[in-house]
Order: structure tokens, then sequence, then C-alpha cells
């Protein structure tokens, strides 16, 4: 029997007992305790690894409370989205505001520019899966707006949700959305100039680092979205597809 096991088991017969006592008032079990007991009991019992499913990784994923901070702020958790037998999948850093109060990934200016460059490499949103390293917003400061980059250890701890969902999409390739995606990804801190456009490697699949969309929004220069672009038609041939023409000369200087 797991240690969160016995935990949360620990905390909640003593309540059960109570109420057969004969207990007027029905106390309550911690909703943390009810979880963990919940994912425990999910756990085989003969030691072997957890056989997840979409069905089971989901409610687990929505049902996270690892970070108590977190599951204070946020208003969703922030899953994923499209295709879960895509080729393909994208990853970014966390959800922001947006993504908080729609409870899908990149639905801001930022996944608008994402969408568009999907579709400008011949695919649909929906036929690619994106996801983040962390599933909920990271929280603000009180009386502070925006949103602030994950800490290591949040994204450590989130880590495992998304490397179960590669697993169950196992795409032929991985986009890194910026350099905090590519350290919680890959645990990678070498400057975002030094692995942009290099193919790294997750877990045997291939995985490319690009800038963040948010960052070409902060910079219009067609320099910077040539360098994306760049990347995306490494990507399209590493798929094996075929490079159009017009695709060929986006973004590139007048003669």
């Amino acid at each position: 029997m797991s240690e969160i096991f016995q935990q949360a088991l620990g905390e909640t017969i003593p309540l059960l007992r109570s109420v057969d006592a004969g207990i007027v008032r029905r106390p309550k079990a911690s909703r943390r305790a009810l979880e963990e007991l919940r994912a425990a009991a999910m756990k085989p019992r003969d030691g072997t690894a957890m056989i997840w499913t979409w069905e089971r990784l989901e409610e687990a994923i929505l049902g996270c409370v690892k970070c108590p901070h977190l599951v204070a702020s946020r208003s969703k958790v922030v899953f994923g989205t499209g295709d879960r037998n895509a080729e393909l999948m994208f990853v970014g850093e966390a959800p922001g505001a947006d993504e908080d109060l729609q409870g899908e990934p990149f639905v801001g200016k930022a996944g608008q520019l994402l969408t568009k460059i999907i579709e400008a490499m011949g695919f649909s949103r929906a036929e690619v899966f994106i996801a983040n390293v962390l599933k909920c917003r990271p929280d603000m400061p009180p009386g502070e707006s925006g949103n602030r980059k994950p800490k290591p250890e949040e994204m450590a701890t989130c880590l495992p949700w998304l490397r179960e969902q590669i697993e169950l999409v196992r795409p032929r390739a991985l986009v890194a959305l910026g350099a905090t995606a590519a350290e919680g990804l890959l645990g990678e801190t070498r400057p975002l100039r030094d692995i942009r456009g290099s193919w790294l490697d997750f877990q045997g699949i291939p995985v490319l680092v690009t800038y963040h969309p948010a960052y070409l929004l902060r910079n219009q220069s067609i320099t910077e979205k040539r360098k994306v672009w760049e990347d995306m038609l490494q990507v399209l041939r590493k798929l094996g597809k075929t490079v159009s023409a017009k695709q060929e000369r986006f973004f590139t200087q007048p003669a």
C-alpha cells in the first residue's frame, strides 16, 4: 500500500467511524485527502505502473491538487486540445489569463498567431495537439496583473502529466514554444538563441525549439518571423511533408 494511500486513508477512516458511532453533524474529510485517496485507489495493486487511458488521464489532471497555491487561484485546469493521435504536437509553458478562463491552451493573441502558423504549415488546429508544461495558470501576487513565468519546481511537479500526454499521443515531432517550455520539457537552461532551430530529443521523439508566438507579437520584424518559419519548414520536412514554393517564400525580404 503506497504512502499516499495510507495517508489519505488515515485521515478519512476515523471520520467515517465517527459517523457510524452516531455523530449527528456529519464531518467532512478534506478535499485533498479524498482526491489522493481516489488517485491511489486507481493505481494497480500489484505495484506495476499505471496504465493510462485518455479518460483516466483527463480525470486525474482536471482533479490535480499537487500545487495548492495554483489550485486556489485557478479558474480552470487547461488539459490540452486537438487530435489525440496527432503526428505533430506543440508544447507551451503555461496557461495565461485567457486560457485560464476558457480551459483551452493558446486562445489569446499569441494563440491566434500560433493558429495562423499551424494553418500556414498546411494543418488545421484540430489536426495537431497543443498542450502546456503547466496545466494551471501561475498565480500572481495580490494586486498584480499579467502572467508570470512558471517556477522550475512547478514545472517539475506538472511534467509527469505532460509526459503521459505525449506517451498517449506518440507524435512524430514535438515543437517547444519558447525557452521556458524547453526548460520544463527538456531541462534545457541554455539561452534560446543557442538551441532555437536545433533538433533535440524527448524520450525518442525529435523536439524542435522555436520562439514563443508572444515573442513575435513583441517583435514584428520580418527577420524574426522568418526564423520561426524556417523552424516550421524543418518540422514539415521532418514529417516528410512537401514544402511548396509559396511556403518556402514566406517572410523573405523582397529582392
